[in-house]
Formats: structure tokens, C-alpha cells, sequence
């Protein structure tokens, strides 16, 4: 092989080899990563806003989101996780401002801040232990959260978490900012306080706002209830409109049907009318017809018979007339003579009625006359006529008052005195007789009579007193008869 192609061979391996060399010590950064090369000399650099300028003589190259060639065996390439992390702080038994011991559960979003001081800073610190950066934040943040807690109520922490988180936040951020990491967020997830203070906190709250919700649902489920009976009302309505709609209309169809039912029959009765109507003109000119034949046949001369019996009886009329008259003249002339005959009768019925007056008075005159003659007949006879017209009485008087016992059919005396009581008994009645007619009459008989028989005889009296003694006797003999039964201790029974 010549010696050419061997140095061509050489030059090209040996491009390879730098090529190779190149490629493997150039290193491109990833998003999340920042590298941080080492071993270069202190460079200077101007503060874009400040325009200051300074020197870095860390030696330290920070690179992010590019590349950079790592010089084999001067420099030496670190990589630095940019990526956030995901720290949950938790906080056990810190005491509040009014001394209540509360728990807070929380989480903080921790990344490397993306200037190159920030980058050199948490390299110098945590490259190679960046799993410390956890620790390290939760120690920071519940330091922070143990400081605010302590000058702040659990009211206040609950009432406003962003303002306590954000609290939070600065206090720590210097802390962080030191170390070269950016606390992006920070979040109160859970709140909770030894004991019940957060339920004794929440019940009065809990209470009206359960009781808001009570009344929310109630309103609510009025409203519900109200919409759904309006909702009903309207279906109700618009059912009733549509029904009153379908009735209308099946009765338009009704009458439309009823129309083109009757179509047929209304024909047939206007064709019918037609006949009638030309049979009624028929009928009419006939009717005038025999109207006619009648006035010729028989109103005529009808009504020259009835002229004819009109004249008749016209002439009978007259002379009828002409007869009354001449009748009227006869009584009149006849009328004289009924008037002396009925004169006459007058004369007759006064010379009777006067006859009749004359035989009454007559009459009356003769009994005046016969009275007149009594009266002096009994002044004659005096108490004796008298007597004699009391005697005559007497016995009537006894009658009557006999006259109960008469209707008796058996009856019974108990007495002591025996049957004789019976007969002072008839006795007694007819002595209650005499005195009832005393008082009646105004005359005392007993007197009158003592007087007759002690003055002026007795010639009389047996004749007048003999009934009576008779019937004293019937009786004393009744008495007698029942003087057997007087013997049967007093007991008399008389049968009719």
C-alpha cells in the first residue's frame, strides 16, 4: 500500500474519530432540564435591566433548552430536573391564635427557578440529592404554616384560604428563593381542629343553612306544585277547548249530514206542496163552481121562497096587529064592567069581614058575660067553691106525687116502725103535695080546710076526702096486709 493512500486512510479515521469525539461530547438539554457544565473560567456578563456588570468565577455554565460540547477531560456536564414537583405539607397540632389546635392538610407546586442563579444556587445545594428538595420545602412551608396559624383564628383560616396559602407563600418564599426554588402554588386542602370546635363552629351555621334549604325546598316544591297545576289547569283548559272545538265541529257535521239528509225529503215535500198547492187551486175553482151552481140552483130560490114566506108572514103580521088592536079595543070596552063586578066583591068581602067582626065581638061578649057570671057564682059559693075546686085537684096532686112509686116493681122498706111507715110515707108525700101547692097558689090549704070544717059543715069534705081516705085506707090496709111481714122485724116488700 503506498504511502498516500495510507495517510488518506489515516486523515479519514482520524475525522471519524473527531467526528465521534464531537458527537458524543456535545449534549443537547432537554425542556425540563438545565445543564450545568463545570470547569470553565470566570466569565463576565451585564445584567440586561440594571445594565450592571458582573463576573462569574463559579466556573459554572448553565445551560437550558440548548446545547453545549463538554470538553472531554476539562469540563464536566451535570443535569438539573427543572420539572416542578408535587409536595404535600402536612401540619399536625398547630395551635391558633386562640389556642385551638388545628390540622391542615395541604400541597405546594416546588420547581428550580429558571434564571442561572437560581439554576447555580439549587445545584450548589441539591444536585446531587435533588430528592432533598421535597424535604426541604415541607420544611419550610410547615414552619411557615406552623407562623401563620399562630396569628390567625380557625374562623379566619376557613373564611379566606387564599389569603392564609398566599400568607404562606411569602413567608416561605424567601426561604425558597434562597435555595434557588420558585414556590409556584400553594393549596389548603383539609382543615381540622382537636375535638369538635368545627362541628360546634358549623352547627348554628349548618342549622340555618339547613334550614334555608328547608325553606329552599319548600318554595321550591311550591313552585313545583304551583307550575304543575298550572300546568294541569292548562292542559285542562286546552282539553276543554279542544273538546268544545270537536263538538263543534261534529255538530257542524251533524248539521251538514242532517242538511244533506233532508235534502231528499225537503224535495219531495216542496214537490208534494206544488201538487197541493194546484190541487188547492183545483179545488178552489171547483168550490167556485158549485158556489155558483148553487147560487142558481138553490140560494136563489131560496131566497125567493124566504121573500115570498117573509111576505106571508108579514101579512100575517099586519093582520095579527089589526086583531090585537081590535082585542085591545074589546077589553078596553069590557074593562068598566070588571070594575063594577070586582067593586062589587069588595062590598061583599066588607059587609062579610064586618059580620065576621060582629060574631067575634058577640062571642067575646057572651064568655065576658059567662065569666062575669062564674066570678059571681064563686063569690056566692065562696071557699066552699073554691075547696071544691082544690078537692077536685087533689087527687091529681097525689097521683103525681105517687107517681115514682107507681114504676117501682119491688121494693124493699126497712124500718123499725114496720109497714106503717109506708103508709106515713104516701102520707107525707101527699102533705108535701098540699104545701107545694100552697106556695105555688099563695092559698093555705091546711088553713082554708081547718076553717071549712070548723065553721061551715063538712058536707063536703067526706065527699071530697073520700078518695083520699079510701087511699088512706088502701094504704092502711096495704099496711095492714103487710102487717105479717112488720112482724118479720119491720121488713115490708111490695110487689106491683
Amino acid at each position: 500500500m503506498s504511502p498516500v493512500v495510507i495517510a488518506v486512510l489515516g486523515v479519514v479515521v482520524l475525522v471519524v474519530l473527531l467526528a465521534l469525539v464531537v458527537i458524543t461530547r456535545y449534549k443537547v438539554a432537554g425542556p425540563s432540564e438545565a445543564f450545568i457544565v463545570t470547569g470553565r473560567r470566570g466569565k463576565k456578563s451585564t445584567d440586561p435591566n440594571t445594565g450592571q456588570i458582573s463576573v462569574d468565577n463559579s466556573g459554572q455554565k448553565v445551560v437550558v433548552g440548548g446545547g453545549v460540547f463538554v470538553v472531554p477531560f476539562v469540563q464536566q456536564k451535570f443535569t438539573l430536573d427543572l420539572s416542578s414537583r408535587h409536595i404535600p405539607i402536612s401540619v399536625r397540632g398547630a395551635v391558633t391564635l386562640r389556642g385551638v389546635k388545628a390540622n391542615l392538610e395541604g400541597v405546594a407546586i416546588v420547581k428550580v427557578g429558571g434564571t442561572d442563579d437560581s439554576i447555580r444556587a439549587a445545584a450548589q445545594r441539591f444536585l446531587q440529592q435533588q430528592g432533598g428538595i421535597v424535604g426541604f420545602t415541607q420544611e419550610v412551608l410547615s414552619g411557615a404554616l406552623r407562623s401563620i396559624v399562630g396569628r390567625m383564628s380557625v374562623e379566619d383560616i376557613i373564611r379566606d384560604r387564599a389569603a392564609f396559602a398566599g400568607q404562606v407563600a411569602e413567608e416561605a418564599e424567601a426561604s425558597l428563593s434562597g435555595q434557588g426554588l420558585v414556590l409556584d402554588a400553594f393549596q389548603i386542602q383539609d382543615i381540622t381542629t382537636e375535638g369538635s370546635y368545627l362541628e360546634d363552629l358549623g352547627r348554628p351555621e349548618a342549622a340555618r343553612a339547613k334550614q334555608e334549604a328547608d325553606i329552599a325546598e319548600a318554595v321550591s316544591r311550591r313552585a313545583a306544585e304551583q307550575a304543575r297545576l298550572k300546568a294541569e289547569e292548562e292542559i285542562a283548559i286546552a282539553q276543554r277547548t279542544f273538546q268544545l272545538k270537536q263538538a263543534e265541529i261534529k255538530a257542524e257535521t251533524d248539521e251538514a249530514s242532517a242538511r244533506a239528509a233532508a235534502a231528499g225529503p225537503l224535495a219531495q215535500a216542496a214537490r208534494e206542496q206544488d201538487v197541493l198547492m194546484e190541487r188547492e187551486k183545483v179545488a178552489e175553482r171547483q168550490a167556485a163552481l158549485t158556489d155558483r151552481e148553487l147560487d142558481t140552483k138553490v140560494r136563489k130560490p131560496a131566497d125567493a121562497a124566504r121573500y115570498q114566506a117573509e111576505q106571508e108572514a108579514e101579512a100575517r103580521r099586519v093582520g095579527l096587529v089589526k086583531q090585537a088592536e081590535a082585542d085591545a079595543e074589546r077589553s078596553r070596552l069590557t074593562g068598566e064592567g070588571e070594575k063594577a063586578h070586582r067593586a062589587a066583591l069588595a062590598a061583599a068581602v066588607q059587609i062579610e069581614g064586618e059580620a065576621e067582626a060582629a060574631a067575634i065581638g058577640a062571642k067575646g061578649a057572651a064568655e065576658a058575660e059567662a065569666m062575669h057570671k062564674k066570678a059571681d057564682a064563686f063569690a056566692r059559693y065562696g071557699d066552699a067553691a073554691v075547696l071544691q075546686m082544690l078537692v077536685e085537684v087533689l087527687p091529681t096532686v097525689v097521683a103525681k106525687a105517687s107517681e115514682p112509686l107507681s114504676a117501682v116493681d119491688k121494693m124493699t122498706v126497712i124500718s123499725t116502725d114496720g109497714a106503717g111507715q109506708l103508709a106515713r110515707t104516701v102520707a107525707d108525700n101527699v102533705a108535701q103535695g098540699v104545701e107545694l101547692l100552697s106556695a105555688t097558689t099563695g092559698v093555705d090549704l091546711a088553713e082554708l080546710l081547718k076553717g071549712i070544717t070548723a065553721g061551715k059543715g063538712t058536707a063536703l069534705i067526706p065527699s071530697a076526702s073520700a078518695p083520699a081516705a079510701s087511699e088512706t085506707n088502701g094504704a092502711a090496709d096495704t099496711g095492714a096486709g103487710g102487717g105479717d111481714k112488720s112482724a118479720n122485724n119491720g121488713r115490708v116488700e111490695v110487689t106491683d
